[in-house]
Parts: C-alpha cells; structure tokens; sequence
C-alpha cells in the first residue's frame, strides 16, 4: 500500500451527545445502560449511546400508536411541506452531517459528502411523491354504483437500519413511512449512531409533529423482537442479513405485520471480450472499493471473458495496490476502514479459505497492524466455486476474478447463488445488454454502469435478497395499503 493508515486528523473532529428520541422528546443517558461508539479509522470511544428500556419502547409504542391517527390525518400537502422543509435542513447541515459519517462509520469524507446529499434527495423525493398516493375508479356493471379504489397508510412501522449508509437507510425509510401518512419507531445502527440522529433532528427541527417518530437505540435483537411482538407496530422494514432478515421475518408472520426486506447480495459482474478494458476495470476497481467494500450491491464475483482475463486481472490488481488506505478525512484516502472489527476477523478466514481451495491471492489479503480496522483491498482469481467466499457475501474490500468462455456461461454463474439483489454486464453490442437484462436473476441490473440507485428508482431484491422496494414510487407503496370501495 502507498499509504500509512496511523495518519489521522479524526481525534479533532467534533461528536454530539448521543440522545433518545420518544414521542417528541430527546432523552440523554440518565441512569441507563450504555453501548461505547468507536472510530473506526482510531479505535477512540466517540461517545456512549443510551440503550432503550423497555418503559422507553412501550412509550415509543404508545407514541407511534396515537402519532399515527395525527399524522394520517394531516392533508398529503402538509405532510410535503414537513418533509421538504426537513430536507433543506438536511442540505444546510450536510458539511458537518458527512463529518459524523466519516467520524464514525469510516468511509472518506468525499463519500460522506454524497451520501449526505443524496439523504437530503430523497426525503425531498418522498415529499413529493407523497403527494401522488393515488386509488383509482373502476366502472362499474351496476348502473347507479360507483367502484373505487383508494390508498391509506398501513400504520406505524418499525424501520431497522444498517450501519453502512447511516445517513441515507434512515432517510429512505422514514421518507416513506412519513410520506405514506405512517408514523415510524426507527432503530438505527449502534455502530453509527449520530448519522441517523442528524436525520432524525432535522424532521424534527422541521416540525414534524410529537410521537410521529420515536428513535431507539439498544441490543438489536431485543428491540427488534420487543418491538413487533406489539399490535401498534403494523409493517417492518429492515436492511440488513439474510439471516437476521428471515428471523424478523418469522416473528411478523405471527402478526401478519407487512415487511420490506433488503437483505445481503453476491453482486456478480459479467465482462464481454469486446469492452474497453481501462476504462471496465477503472469502474469495476472505484465500485468494488467503495465504501471499503462494505456496500449490498458491491460487485463482487467478476466473471471475464477468457480473451480479456489476464490483462483484466493485472490491471485489476494494480489498481488494488495504488488504493490509498487511511483515515477518510485525509485528502488522499481513497479507502477508508471496516466500520467494527468483526469484518476483518471474517475476511482474514474467507481469503485463508479460498486460498486453500487454490485460489490465486493477486494483491492485498490482510488487515493492517495498526491502529483502525483497515483490510488492504484484495483481488483473489481463479477461485473455486466451492470456496466460502464465492457463497458467502464477503462486505469487504474483496474482488473475485474467474474466467468465462460466454455471457451465457457468465449469466449461468452469475445465477447459480440464491442471491438475488444486484447484477452487472458489460459488453459492446445491443446483444449482449438483452442478454444482461432478460438472463440476470436479481432486482436491479446495472448493463455498462454500477450506477443503479437514485431516489426515483426502486432499490430492490429477490430470492433471498429480499422482498419490497426501498426508494421510487415501489417504496412508498411498501407503507400504503389498498382499500376497495363499492357504494350505491
């Protein structure tokens, strides 16, 4: 690596007091337990988060319950104008929003930015689309009866967020549900506490009314299972693993609560004989690097045509080795930490493991005997398929090279996992993207661009990728159920 990762400027950096929110209030630790929030590029205790009791989650319960019959009542416009006005304020703030993101979760302040940013977007997008829940007339083959359809809140959700985007899966989720008419108890990640907290302040400082969002902090596992085990809590949406994901899963199915899930991928990426390789390679290496890696629809599994793969591969690892590593508030980090140390106790056994299943370790491989929880990024090839790390998401900094003779046997790979999230091709000829688009198995395909998330367009998986839709007019619809009308 050319960087040294002890370098670090986060030691400086501000963070807040990290507060409850329950109907309407902010409360501060009190006597209540406490989790530590670590910098992840310093190992430093940030600050201490107050775990939730269960007296604060049954008055979040209540809140929700009578912030509901409130919020649902208020006029779809009025609703748009909390809503934008919150993500004005999410702009104005956005400088020192992208502080915390970096501070606490990692990843280099010029992503931070972004993420900020597109925070702000998309509760301006919810606010507007809000606005646009329409039903529907049905003509009728009674005469004198009117048939119609009409669009209603399904009532207050809870929303489970990841730590890998702190600042824009609350925003997303809480876009919708207050879009929707839905109040919302939002339980955002331990790991990244502030981020969400800032998003949270804004709707607040927005005027959203008291008891139309709670946020809890605690061991997930409780609050999640406390939570949806009660009648006022009536959809869940969650972001996270497959097997957190399937157990929320079962615990809605006693209550017949609706769930949004947005669970784990293998992103595959197909490359044709026929691409421009600089430039394939240039955007294969910034997306797999993004975010340390640590992104659902990282692409992951790259599966190049044999005409192409040396050169594919070298290239590929000379750009893994150029990465510049450190604290992401350094200009010239290019790639930040692992948010916790779990991940890097993961990796260090997934790349042993495909190695012993004789796979060729072409750069990085290891974490860094300093300070943080760095992973030099890696490019492993020609590795087996019976290796954990091509069946297992890897949510690192990891790329896999393997070589194909077609699209078709590329697509045949790209399928064989029950992952269902995202998918790349890249190739010349109009051909080759119908191929991409008709042949990938997942919710979202991205054919010459790892570009596939905007706040208009729905963020969706299948198989066990999940179910329900995150962002455009499929995320609000995740909050709004259907009610059929006939009168005379």
């Amino acid at each position: 690596m050319t960087n040294n990762p002890q370098r670090t400027v986060s030691a400086v950096q501000s963070y807040p007091d990290l507060r409850l929110l329950i109907g309407g209030e902010w409360h501060e630790r009190g006597d209540r337990e406490s989790i530590p929030v670590f910098n992840p590029a310093t190992e430093a205790v940030l600050g201490n988060l107050p775990v939730a009791t269960q007296d604060d989650m049954d008055a979040a319960l209540a809140a929700a319950a009578t912030g509901f019959e409130l919020w649902r009542r208020r006029s779809p416009l009025d609703r748009s104008d909390i809503i934008r006005r919150a993500a004005a304020i999410v702009r104005e703030r956005g400088e020192s929003i992208a502080r915390l993101i970096t501070l606490e979760e990692g990843k280099p302040l010029a992503e931070a930015r972004i993420e900020a940013e597109a925070a702000a977007q998309t509760l301006e997008w919810f606010a507007e689309e809000g606005r646009r829940a329409y039903g529907r007339i049905i003509p009728s083959r009674i005469e004198g009866m009117q048939q119609f359809v009409v669009k209603e809140p399904v009532g207050p959700v809870l929303a489970i967020a990841p730590w890998n985007f702190p600042a824009v899966n609350p925003a997303r989720k809480l876009g919708a549900a207050l879009a929707a008419g839905c109040s919302c108890i939002l339980k955002p990640p331990e790991e990244a506490p502030a981020s969400a907290m800032s998003i949270v302040q804004a709707l607040d400082d927005a005027g959203i009314p008291k008891g139309v969002i709670s946020m809890l902090f605690g061991i997930p596992a409780e609050i999640s299972s406390y939570l949806i085990a009660s009648p006022i809590i009536r959809k869940v949406s969650f972001t996270g693993s497959v097997p957190v994901g399937k157990h929320l899963m079962a615990l809605c199915a006693a209550g017949m609560k609706r769930t949004t899930m947005e669970l784990g991928g293998h992103g595959s990426v197909i490359v044709d004989r026929d691409v421009d390789i600089d430039a394939v390679v240039r955007l294969s290496a910034m997306a797999k690097y993004r975010n340390a890696g640590q992104v659902c629809v990282s692409p992951t599994r790259f599966y190049v045509h044999k005409a192409i793969y040396v050169e594919f591969v070298e290239r590929f690892a000379a750009i893994a080795d150029g990465v510049v590593v450190g604290d992401g508030f350094l200009e010239d980090t290019a790639m930040g930490p692992l948010a916790h140390s779990r991940r890097g106790s993961a990796l260090d056994e997934l790349v042993a493991d495909a190695e012993k299943h004789g796979a060729n370790l072409r750069a990085g491989g290891h974490r860094r005997n300093s300070p943080g929880y760095f992973f030099s990024p890696t490019v492993l090839c020609d590795v087996s398929e019976h290796a954990r790390v091509m069946n297992e998401e890897p949510f690192g900094p990891v790329a896999l090279i393997n070589p194909i003779d077609s699209i078709e046997s590329g697509i045949k790979q790209a399928n064989r996992l029950p992952y269902g999230l995202a998918s790349y091709g890249f190739g010349a000829t109009a051909d080759a993207a119908k191929a991409f688009s008709s042949g990938l198995e997942t919710g979202m395909v991205g054919i010459n661009s790892f570009t596939i998330s905007f706040p208009e367009t729905p963020f969706l998986g299948i198989k066990d990728s999940g179910h329900g839709a995150e962002n455009g007019v499929e995320g609000l619809e995740t909050c709004l159920v259907s009610k059929f009308v006939s009168q005379i």
